[in-house]
């Protein structure tokens, strides 16, 4: 039983792994590798494939791959200023509160909970509490 039970979730993370690599950030990776996952190889599978969704989604970001340079193209037509900021521009860096402009991201990037500023001439997603990157655009 053991074996079928460890066979099925290798066979569903084999299949699944391949499919969330296009999956859009956490949430989507998760909601993709489970349905993926559980047409694949049942209930086992939708667990297995929901948790190495949400891995490959994290690694992609909170924007997903294919939509970075769309994004990035977005911000370059918006012509927003750029802050300069004199440390590294990387995610956990946490940007000053006064002096930079943090905008609203489109809904069609499906980004709801953080906001965009540009920082040496880098778009950047924020999150507006905290103020720090959590995302830098590519």
């Amino acid at each position: 039983m053991i074996r079928k039970v460890i066979g099925t979730a290798f066979l569903a993370a084999a299949i699944i792994a391949p499919l969330s690599a296009s999956a859009q950030g956490v949430p989507g990776g998760v909601e993709r590798g489970a349905r993926e996952g559980e047409r694949a190889a049942g209930p086992v599978g939708a667990i297995v494939g929901g948790t190495i969704g949400g891995v490959v989604g994290g690694v992609t970001g909170i924007l997903g791959v294919d939509q970075q340079p769309r994004f990035r193209s977005y911000v370059v037509e918006q012509h927003r200023p750029s802050y300069r900021y004199q440390g590294d521009i990387r995610v956990g860096a946490e940007l000053p509160e006064a002096g930079v402009t943090y905008y609203e991201v489109p809904q069609e990037y499906g980004v709801r909970e953080y906001r965009y500023t540009v920082v040496n001439d880098r778009p950047v997603l924020v999150d507006p509490r905290t103020h720090r990157i959590v995302q830098v655009v590519e």
